[in-house]
Order: C-alpha cells, then sequence, then structure tokens
C-alpha cells in the first residue's frame, strides 16, 4: 500500500468515525488533527501526514474503545480504521521490491473459520511489526463474504474456489492449483489457517510443499473416529504433523497432540478464538426479531453434518416433527446450503405449521438467535463451544465429538439423530427446570475471551526468533 493510499484510507476510516453522534468523538479527535495538505509532494512528507493523521485516527480508535458507537454499521468503519493505523506504523521508506516487514499470511475458506480467525485478524492489525494479508479461498462464498463484511475484514487476495455441486476430490484439486502459485507470489514468513475444512488441508499441504511455516489455530480437536466427522477428522490430523505451530484451545486439544507425537515446542494452549469473537459480536445484535410469544418456547436446530446425511437426517427430521407437535415449541431451522440438506428438510418439514426453515443466518444473527432461543439441537462445532456462553443447552445430534469438554462439564448432550432420545431429551429439559438451569448456567470451557492475542503474540516470537 503506498503513502498516498494509506492517507487517503486513514482520512475516510477516521471522519466515518467521527460522523458518530458521539460529540466527545468529535470535539477529542478533532483537536490532534493536523490541517490536510492540498498537495503532497514527496514520499518523504506523504509519510510524515500520514503518521501525523494515524496520531489522530488512533485517538479515535481509543474514544470508540471507551464508549462503543451505538450504530453497529460504525464497527466497520472503526475495524478499517484500526487496519489503517496498523499499516501506517508498519510502514516503511525502503528500495523498490524489498519488505521491511514479516509478512503473514492469513487463509480463510468457509465462514466458521471467518468468525474464529477474525479476533485474530483484528489482533494482528494492532501489530505493526507484521504484515498481514488476508487470502480468502470462498470454499463458502456468500456465507464467507457476510461474516467478513460482518468484522470489517476484506480479503486482500480471493480465489473464488466455490462452484456447484462440486465433490471433495475436484474441491481439493481445485484448490491445491490455486492455492500453490498464490503462495508463491505472496511468499509470507508465515501462514496461518484455522479448524479441519478442505482449505485447511490443502493450505498445509501447499506450505509443507514450499518450505512455508504453517501455524495451525483450533489444533488437535479428535473424534477419534476418521469416518466422524468426515473429512474433517482426517484434515485436522494431517495439519497438526506438518504445522510449525500448533495452537490447542484446550488441554484435551493439546494432549491429544502430543499423544501422536507432535513436537511439544510447538503446541500451546490458548483457549477458542470464537469466544473472542463472540463476546464482540454480543455488544452489537439485537434479539428482538427472534423473540416467541409469551408461553412459547423457541428450539433452534442446525444439522449439516456430512455422515448424517440420508437415513440419519431422515430420523432426525421425524424427532422435529413429533417435537413441533407440542403446542409450545416454535422450532427455527436455518437451512446449510448444501442440497442433501436443504432439499431432504424441505420434503420432510416443509408443510409444518410450527417449523420455520430460513436461508442461513448471517453471523450477527445466528448469535441473535442463540441468545433468543430456550435450546438448541445441533451437529456443529461451533455452536457447542458458543452455547455455553450463552447459558443454552445443547442436544447433539452426534454419536461422538471432537469437543468432549462440554459434554465433560454438563452443557452439551450427545443424542445421536435417534428420534426417540431426542424427543426424550429434549421434552425433558423443556419441561423440568431443575434438568435446564443444570446445563444452563456451566461455565464455558472453551476460552476466556483472550485466545487472539496469545496466538498472535506467539506468531510474533516465531518471527522474530526466524529473522
Amino acid at each position: 500500500m503506498s503513502c498516498l493510499r494509506l492517507y487517503g484510507g486513514l482520512i475516510t476510516a477516521h471522519d466515518a468515525i467521527a460522523k458518530s453522534n458521539r460529540a466527545e468523538v468529535r470535539r477529542r479527535s478533532a483537536a490532534a488533527v493536523v490541517k490536510r495538505p492540498v498537495a503532497m509532494g514527496t514520499n518523504r512528507r506523504r509519510g510524515h501526514q500520514t503518521a501525523r493523521y494515524a496520531v489522530a485516527a488512533k485517538l479515535s480508535l481509543r474514544i470508540c474503545a471507551e464508549a462503543p458507537p451505538r450504530n453497529p454499521q460504525r464497527w466497520v468503519a472503526v475495524t478499517r480504521c484500526e487496519q489503517l493505523v496498523c499499516a501506517a506504523g508498519s510502514m516503511r521508506m525502503t528500495e523498490k521490491g524489498s519488505r521491511a516487514t514479516p509478512r503473514v499470511l492469513a487463509v480463510i475458506g468457509t465462514r466458521p473459520e471467518a468468525v474464529k480467525l477474525a479476533p485474530v485478524v483484528h489482533a494482528f492489525w494492532q501489530r505493526p511489526e507484521v504484515e498481514l494479508r488476508v487470502l480468502a479461498t470462498a470454499q463458502h462464498r456468500a456465507m464467507l463474504d457476510q461474516t467478513l463484511a460482518f468484522f470489517g475484514i476484506r480479503p486482500d487476495r480471493d480465489l473464488n474456489a466455490m462452484r456447484p455441486d462440486q465433490s471433495l476430490a475436484e474441491l481439493t484439486a481445485q484448490l491445491l492449483l490455486l492455492l500453490d502459485p498464490a503462495l508463491k507470489e505472496e511468499a509470507p514468513a508465515l501462514v496461518l489457517a484455522q479448524g479441519d475444512t478442505t482449505t485447511v488441508m490443502v493450505v498445509a499441504m501447499c506450505c509443507s510443499y514450499r518450505d512455508i511455516p504453517f501455524a495451525h489455530v483450533e489444533a488437535g480437536l479428535r473424534s477419534g473416529d476418521l469416518r466422524r466427522p468426515f473429512p474433517e477428522e482426517q484434515n485436522r490430523m494431517f495439519a497438526a504433523r506438518v504445522a510449525a505451530l500448533n495452537f490447542a484451545p484446550t488441554k484435551c486439544a493439546a494432549d491429544n497432540l502430543l499423544r501422536e507425537g507432535v513436537r511439544p515446542e510447538s503446541v500451546q494452549i490458548t483457549g477458542n478464538t470464537v469466544i473472542d469473537a463472540l463476546q464482540w459480536t454480543l455488544a452489537r445484535v439485537a434479539v428482538s426479531k427472534f423473540q416467541v410469544q409469551q408461553g412459547q418456547r423457541l428450539v433452534l436446530v442446525t444439522a449439516h453434518r456430512r455422515e448424517n446425511f440420508g437415513a440419519p437426517f431422515d430420523q432426525l427430521c421425524i424427532a422435529l416433527r413429533r417435537l413441533a407437535d407440542r403446542a409450545d415449541v416454535r422450532i427455527l431451522y436455518p437451512l446449510h446450503p448444501n442440497p442433501n440438506v436443504r432439499q431432504a428438510a424441505k420434503l420432510a418439514l416443509g408443510d409444518h405449521a410450527h417449523i420455520k426453515l430460513v436461508e442461513p443466518l448471517d453471523y450477527p444473527d445466528m448469535v441473535a438467535a442463540m441468545q433468543a432461543c430456550d435450546l438448541i439441537l445441533t451437529d456443529s462445532g461451533g455452536v457447542q463451544e458458543e452455547a455455553p456462553s450463552l447459558g443454552k443447552p445443547v442436544l447433539l445430534l452426534r454419536d461422538v465429538t471432537e469437543r468432549p469438554e462440554g459434554v465433560l462439564a454438563g452443557a452439551v448432550r450427545l443424542v445421536g439423530t435417534d428420534p426417540e432420545r431426542i424427543v426424550r431429551e429434549a421434552v425433558r429439559l423443556l419441561d423440568d427446570q431443575a434438568s435446564y438451569a443444570a446445563m444452563a448456567v456451566v461455565r464455558n470451557p472453551y476460552g476466556d475471551g483472550h485466545a487472539a492475542l496469545r496466538i498472535v503474540d506467539r506468531c510474533c516470537a516465531f518471527l522474530r526468533a526466524r529473522h
């Protein structure tokens, strides 16, 4: 980014913040802003003007942290301002073609990856000694774009890999062909990815081929069954073996890595970044759009796991219909884009008056729905981690889980897809206040909201040692 572009970006982002209705922002930041020059002249002069304007922008960010804007749209300007301020701090006037700071490349493919890496991206923006770039593979397209926009993240590079109805083999082959030349051109000092998707497995493989250090966020989750979940279990096992840094969310995850022979010096327990993202989001959502009438109970359902396709999903739909037959139950089911889920759900559930099938919710709406509901039925990994922070019991529609901490803490109960068991456990929680309270008051075992800072600190220390 040139000084001229950076200067203009700072002006735009700072002014967007200052236009908020907070008089304190206008009064205090205006006193710090220097008069804008009409012409910029030399690179040296541009650099000086950029640095002076960055001081004013930093002050605006500090004021917004003390008194956050009421309008959620203002946070896009705030996060863009954070990114630009950090770029201003890290800028060096070097000869053409040279790089003054090590580059970290964050690779994001799906919505869950975007949610869980957003706090890490924000934390990197506060570290001037590192140049962060974001690469989107777009393994998911619309759902990824919505989430990145909410967190104020604009990818520096987009591979646009999503194709309708592509197989795992086709997706893997396409990502290999797209990611390898991208890594060659970006030439990062460190590559960062999160989770267990095909994007994560392929970027780990490409980094291994090019001898680029790879950092795996949310490393060490294991179900012990390569087919459940598939292909996620094998993806995360491969990523851990080639990673230079493995950021385990819990002690259990770290122990899994050590048992597999992963180098102990590569493993650090950080907590899960989804708790960082959840805490950031809670201050910016409204639950009113999902509230039901007094006396009604809202059950939130998410189900999309590959191992549940076919007969297990049909069994789940039987359970949902039986549960929705209760006069006091309303079911909200955001449908995953996968046609194996959408078509079966619409056919089995679309005609029930108490079941509302909706398009996928963006992340803030999903958080609002979790806040508004009484009970969650899910096969999602992220929802298992978030729900305890919201005091919502979870019935997990799987037979095994790579996140045993929630089960052991009492916040999550495994029920599989057997209709009898699902209905029995759901009715018990809806009708028995003591049983409900026992699951709702559990302390979240997945993190404290500071995982991203620990990850960035370790990455920066790793880069300093290598450079």
